[in-house]
């Protein structure tokens, strides 16, 4: 099993949704979330405007904000990760800064609390 951590716009959530759907996952958590990438930054600026120089926050602006996000979470089976990997980057790539990040973790068992039963038969 996996966990397959996706970062997306929030104005792409209902494609992603149903695109995750199509690929066969109905199960998942969607979290609201903020975030920047690390290109939007100078991070001599930002320590500049820690330390209270107006200079620098006035050069901060807009690329110090923390941007509104939405973070999906899915366990699946392994055979499934390369479907939601390929589903949620074809439906939030534009080519443009904040498209997203997608991380894929190791998930050494799960257990459904209702039944008891754990491992692939508790997440399917």
């Amino acid at each position: 099993m996996k966990e397959v951590l996706a970062v997306v716009r929030i104005n792409m959530m209902n494609q992603t949704k149903q695109a995750l759907t199509d690929c066969g996952v109905d199960a998942f958590f969607a979290h609201e979330a903020h975030g920047r990438g690390k290109g939007f930054v100078n991070p001599r600026v930002v320590e500049g405007a820690a330390q209270g120089y107006e200079e620098a926050a006035s050069l901060l602006g807009e690329k110090g904000k923390l941007y509104p996000k939405r973070l999906i979470t899915a366990v699946v089976e392994d055979s499934q990760v390369a479907c939601v990997v390929e589903t949620i980057i074809n439906t939030n790539q534009t080519g443009m800064p904040g498209d997203g990040k997608i991380f894929v973790l190791p998930i050494s068992d799960a257990v459904r609390v209702r039944t008891g039963e754990t491992g692939v038969k508790s997440i399917s």
